[in-house]
């Protein structure tokens, strides 16, 4: 199987970007094509062989990738397989490619494989980067119902079947989007463990636009996604979740201005997923209300 990658970039990282490329480089197998999208910035010398695309303003987060997915011919079709990968991350091992190729070419139904993100310093894994509820131990590989946007990897017939990722968007939740449909057309995701990007400890919360963008998105992904019955019961839990953990007071005035601009903005194409896709939600430890 053919396997490429796609890169997205602030110009700001030049030295973790050559990292990442040089580890790109040294995967086992066929070479990986690679692609590195300027984010509305130019892109910081690349050794030879590797593409690059500079846009003349930032897209977002989806938007950028969405680049880089065209890049490889229309939805990705000129590869069977792509990385994601987050320019100051380290691909831990030389045999993540070839551990993707055997995944997917084992099961036929497979779509979307979700790396582990460790810590370079520590080898730890934050909580919130194991795409599932129980997420005690982030050694456990398992069936998921989402997956990580900077380290991951995407069979390209999901692209041809449901889409690419949501521009609008813009930053936040735009993974869940292309989980929720690509679960709706039958494809399954898996969290592997042995699949390491080794990327340094973050708060998400580091970003200006993280609590209003992680609200209004939120509105925005049950609206497009969810069956009407569910859509005010998935809102009203993360509503309660949000207060339970007591952000700071502009934190939660940015919060309630995104959940609003929500519900008042077009979330763009509404496609409400089958009910068996939201049994398969639930059987597979995250029903679409959490």
């Amino acid at each position: 199987m053919k396997v490429g990658a796609v890169i997205i970039t602030m110009g700001n990282r030049p030295d973790e970007l050559r990292a990442l490329l040089d580890s790109v480089a040294k995967q086992d197998g066929d070479p990986v094509e690679v692609v590195v999208v300027g984010n509305g910035s130019p892109v910081p010398d690349v050794p030879e062989g590797v593409r690059t695309i500079e846009l003349p303003e930032n897209l977002g987060i989806p938007g950028g990738r969405n680049v880089g997915i065209e890049a490889f011919g229309p939805a990705g079709r000129d590869v069977d397989i792509l990385l994601f990968l987050d320019d100051d991350g380290l691909l831990a091992s030389h045999d993540t490619a070839a551990l993707c190729r055997k995944a997917f070419e084992a099961d036929p139904k497979l779509g979307i494989v979700s790396f582990r993100i460790a810590d370079p310093e520590n080898g730890v894994t934050q909580r919130r980067h194991v795409p599932r509820l129980r997420a005690a131990d982030p050694m456990r590989s398992s069936r998921v119902t989402t997956f990580l946007g900077g380290a991951n990897a995407v069979r390209t017939r999901v692209f041809a079947d449901v889409g690419g990722l949501p521009d609008e968007f813009f930053y936040a939740h735009e993974e869940t989007d292309l989980a929720w449909r690509a679960l709706d057309a039958g494809w399954m995701i898996d969290y592997r463990s042995d699949m390491v990007l080794y990327h340094p400890t973050t708060a998400p919360s580091r970003h200006a636009v993280y609590h209003r963008m992680v609200a209004r998105n939120r509105v925005w992904l049950a609206r497009r996604n969810l069956p009407a019955p569910l859509v005010p019961v998935y809102l009203g839990v993360w509503l309660l979740l949000t207060l339970v953990r007591r952000p700071s007071r502009p934190a939660l005035r940015a919060w309630f201005g995104g959940f609003r601009e929500g519900w008042t903005t077009s979330c763009g194409h509404r496609r409400p997923m089958k009910w068996r896709t939201v049994w398969r939600l639930t059987r597979l430890g995250r029903p679409p209300v959490i």
